[in-house]
């Protein structure tokens, strides 16, 4: 647990350190704060941004921001499963793949094994996600994206990063079919990297179709666009469906697999459709995906231990296990899930709490944290689609710092080295 975090926690030291010696090289020297906060923000792959002039940057810059993302999107420390052991690294430092593999993966079921041996697991994880991120930089430059802007809106895209190289972020294209491309990639990231490995295995599409958790991610994304798009023609924000729907789906997707692009302001449409993506951010990613949140098979499981105590209520003598797939899940992992949320719920509301201390507006304090936990980017206000995070105090910064990496590490993880 403590290599996890100190992990997390010290390699964006190094990822800042090119962005201090350009900014200091170009005469526009920036604090160790927001290079921090920035380094964080991309191995996080959060998408918070303190700087503005991005189209003016060197693509060196663009490029290491974004590929930190790219790195950040499967985990560092399951690349170093993979491969530290032929380094014969992990032995040195006392620490087993399994063991590292587990204090990194997300979600409740982390002694789900894919293959005998963690670290074939862990190469077939990157394996899947080194392919979906050629396929993804082959459709941005077959769309119309330059090479290297296709490169780094790959690089943000399969992480659920959602940097990008343009201070308008993905409206800067203007293309419906790249909207299309990046829309798909986003819900495809947003899935569990597990059953694809699972489904090329057995070399049968019915292991991905038929997953519960992916199911369920799909069904909330796709009814969660249809709905608001409704909103948006009801309440006359655009004139036609078409349109309505084609900014629904991408800024819908965007929002809710964590990714954070943009392609208008969405602070501007009738309140409902932000805050229900501010909510879908935290839920809609699946556990094994590279997105953040509370992932959605924690609220699968959820639902069905509410369900179930509603029929002990009715029959108390009733005999109903919590299943997943036809497979019976433990009441460990229920009690984890519970305790997960307990410790969720108080460490939204504590940084809340820390930025209203420092005179933050309220409804600026709860999008900033939750898009910060969430490692989603965009949150209300001045730190919006709009907006980022470069008007705020050292203070709100560093208490926004560290609720990305107690979002990213999960925060089981991050605070039982607190007890």
């Amino acid at each position: 647990m403590l290599l996890v975090v100190l992990a997390w926690s010290v390699l964006p030291v190094f990822g800042a350190l090119p962005l201090l010696a350009y900014f200091e090289g170009v005469g526009r020297p920036i604090s160790w704060t927001d290079a921090y906060f920035e380094a964080v923000s991309a191995l996080t792959t959060t998408g918070a941004t303190v700087l503005t002039g991005l189209d003016g940057l060197p693509a060196s810059i663009n490029i290491w921001r974004t590929f930190l993302q790219w790195l950040g999107g499967m985990g560092i420390l399951v690349l170093a499963v993979a491969v530290l052991p032929m380094l014969g690294v992990l032995p040195m430092l006392g620490v087993g793949g399994s063991q590292l593999f587990r204090a990194e993966a997300a979600g409740p079921l982390k002694d789900t094994k894919l293959t005998p041996r963690i670290t074939e697991t862990a190469k077939g994880l990157w394996t899947v996600y080194a392919v979906l991120s050629i396929a993804c930089v082959a459709a941005y430059w077959a769309g119309g994206m330059e090479p290297l802007d296709a490169w780094k809106h790959m690089f943000s895209t399969v992480s659920l990063g959602g940097l990008s190289s343009h201070d308008s972020s993905f409206a800067y294209f203007d293309s419906a079919l790249l909207e299309a491309i990046a829309v798909v990639f986003m819900l495809v990231c947003s899935c569990n990297f597990a059953v694809y490995f699972l489904a090329v295995r057995k070399r049968s599409v019915w292991v991905a179709l038929r997953d519960p958790e992916a199911q369920a991610t799909m069904a909330v994304m796709i009814g969660s666009v249809l709905l608001v798009t409704a909103v948006l023609v009801w309440r006359h924000t655009y004139d036609d469906w078409l349109t309505a729907l084609r900014y629904a789906a991408f800024n819908v997707v965007s929002i809710a697999s964590t990714t954070g692009y943009a392609t208008t302001d969405y602070l501007q449409w009738p309140v409902f459709p932000p805050i229900l993506m501010l909510l879908l951010s935290g839920m809609a990613t699946s556990a094994g995906s590279t997105g953040c949140g509370i992932k959605m098979i924690r609220v699968i499981l959820l639902v069905k231990q509410a369900r179930r105590e509603l029929t002990r209520l009715i029959h108390p003598r009733a005999v109903r296990p919590v299943t997943i797939g036809g497979a019976t899940v433990g009441n460990d992992v229920i009690f984890a899930v519970l305790g997960f949320m307990l410790v969720y719920g108080v460490t939204l509301i504590g940084f809340v709490m820390l930025l209203l201390l420092s005179e933050m507006p309220f409804d600026e304090a709860v999008g900033s944290v939750v898009a910060s936990l969430h490692c989603m980017g965009p949150g209300l206000g001045p730190t919006g689609p709009a907006g980022n995070y470069a008007g705020l105090t050292d203070f709100q910064k560093w208490v926004l710092t560290l609720a990305m990496l107690v979002g990213r590490v999960e925060l089981l993880s991050f605070m039982v080295l607190f007890t």
